[in-house]
């Protein structure tokens, strides 16, 4: 157990430094290029070759995993982030949105293999049994990288006003160069390897449960990223004004107290042990679907921008967290042990294409409807999650 525990600390300390500069790389690329004049949409364009690859990824990537190990998949998303990040310290005549689009994709690439990887190899590292202990740890692990993606967020703005670009970049490829040495020598070879090798027919689930899992997923973090991506960021420096540093701040904030609810999920969720996962999901997505309605009827009302839009952030994020946490224990529950990673895969590459049609809709719907349109949307997109997470086949959650 001591063996595990330590790689269970090996593979959260190299996930965190990776999200700490995913974190910090979007914050930079989304201020630096919104602050040269880029419209919302040419600014979600940016990104949509990163969640686009991260579709790609996941599904190859679970299968790379099952027959290589989950140290490969893991090692080679660090490696391939260190050369994204080297690929913006170019002259800044070079970084046309072409050229940028590329670095992002490849940045998704890194980021998928990673966050596989790394959700994939706790369900080796807990018993199957040990389901309040699997939760737990899950819990832990997507919290805090959400912690450390907000605090990357408030470093690439403060890195870009204390640096400028390339100075910020250069620092952020440094980092993730120590990271990803640790992880070569610490990480265990055979972690996550299947005793068969999968066919790659094997990387479409045949699971009912994970499929619909999958799904509810989709629509989940599609309703986040709609208007929080683009149209959040975009919204608070031209409409109130914002400095790179306030909206790098607050969205910062915002990830570390989603990444915090994260963490505490287990307990705030421990006293529905006698109700479905399903319900308990469907339930907190019911309560998340009517926070952006309110925040869009408030701003229609006139009612001061800058409180309500904060306020509801915040709310959505700490509901929005239980939600996620309990998707995530819930894929790792679900997933068969053998080729575990065959099935987290297939579920994140729900997840990414959530997140590439939720941007695309932040920049487009913000361009043509404005930030009240993209709640709306937002609200929607939960609704449909609630609906097909309520269908989820019983699983009885483990009181922590």
């Amino acid at each position: 157990m001591k063996a595990d525990v330590q790689q269970y600390l090996v593979v959260t300390g190299s996930y965190w430094g990776f999200t700490l500069t995913d974190g910090a790389l979007r914050m930079l690329v989304l201020l630096y290029f919104h602050g040269l004049g880029y419209s919302p949409l040419e600014v979600a364009m940016l990104f949509l070759l990163y969640e686009f690859f991260g579709v790609v990824t996941n599904l190859l990537g679970g299968w790379m995993a099952a027959r290589l190990g989950l140290n490969v998949t893991l090692q080679v998303g660090l490696l391939l982030q260190v050369i994204a990040l080297a690929m913006l310290l170019v002259d800044a005549a070079m970084l046309s949105v072409a050229y940028v689009m590329a670095a992002q994709a490849l940045s998704g690439i890194a980021k998928d293999l990673n966050k596989m990887s790394a959700k994939s190899s706790i369900k080796l590292l807990v018993p199957g049994e040990a389901q309040a202990k699997l939760y737990h740890w899950v819990a832990l692990l997507t919290g805090s990288k959400n912690t450390l993606k907000g605090i990357g967020f408030f470093v690439g703005a403060l890195l870009l006003a204390a640096l400028g670009f390339r100075g910020a970049i250069g620092v952020l490829a440094g980092a993730l160069v120590v990271v990803f040495l640790a992880s070569t020598f610490l990480l265990k070879r055979d972690m996550g390897k299947a005793h068969f090798k999968p066919k790659f027919t094997d990387v479409f689930s045949k699971s009912v449960a994970v499929n619909r899992l999958s799904l509810a997923r989709f629509f989940l973090f599609g309703a986040r990223d709609v208007w929080f991506v683009v149209a959040l960021p975009v919204f608070l420096q031209s409409q109130l004004q914002w400095s790179h540093t306030q909206v790098g701040s607050l969205l910062a904030a915002w990830i570390i107290g989603y990444g915090v609810v994260q963490t505490l999920a287990p307990k705030l969720t421990g006293r529905r042990a006698q109700l479905s996962a399903g319900k308990a999901a469907a339930g907190w997505g019911a309560v998340l679907s009517l926070i952006p309605v309110v925040i869009a009827v408030l701003l229609y009302c006139d009612v001061e921008a800058a409180h309500c839009v904060v306020a509801g952030l915040l709310l959505f994020g700490a509901v929005f967290a239980v939600n996620s946490a309990l998707h995530s224990y819930l894929i790792v529950s679900y997933a068969r042990e053998q080729g575990v990673s065959l099935d987290v895969g297939f579920y994140y590459m729900a997840n990414a294409g959530g997140r590439l049609i939720g941007t695309l809709l932040s920049g487009l719907v913000y361009q043509t409807a404005g930030f009240e349109a993209c709640l709306l949307v937002s609200a929607v997109f939960v609704v449909t999650s609630c609906v097909v997470v309520s269908k989820l086949p019983q699983i009885k959650m483990a009181s922590c």
